[in-house]
Parts: C-alpha cells; sequence; structure tokens
C-alpha cells in the first residue's frame, strides 16, 4: 500500500500563498486544513485533506 503524499507546512503555505500567522489564524477558527503531529513534533499535511480543503474553498465561494 503506498504511503499518502505528506506536505510540510512551508509547502502548504507556498501552495495557499499564505502567511504562517493567518494559517493558524484559520486553523483556531477551525477552517484550515487538518495537521498531523508526527512523533518529532513536526507538522505535515496530507495532499488528499489539503485538495478537499481547497474544494471547500470553491464550494464557499460559488
Amino acid at each position: 500500500m503506498a504511503h499518502p503524499e505528506m506536505l510540510k507546512l512551508p509547502e502548504v503555505l507556498t501552495e495557499i500563498k499564505m502567511s504562517r500567522a493567518a494559517f493558524y489564524r484559520m486553523r483556531a477558527r477551525g477552517q484550515a486544513p487538518r495537521l498531523r503531529k508526527l512523533p518529532n513534533g513536526q507538522v505535515r499535511v496530507s495532499r488528499a485533506d489539503l485538495d478537499a480543503w481547497w474544494e471547500r474553498c470553491e464550494q464557499q465561494a460559488a
């Protein structure tokens, strides 16, 4: 079974063109893609979660 693509937070921020502070404000409101914390303390976002979040944003904008 293939492992899902996991993106580092800087990669996500670059893709969505958002600052870290803005991302965490959205996260506090429950409006950001889901973060997964690794045992070493780093965070990742799965490609599937990010794509689903983009889809929700597009639907809400329509």
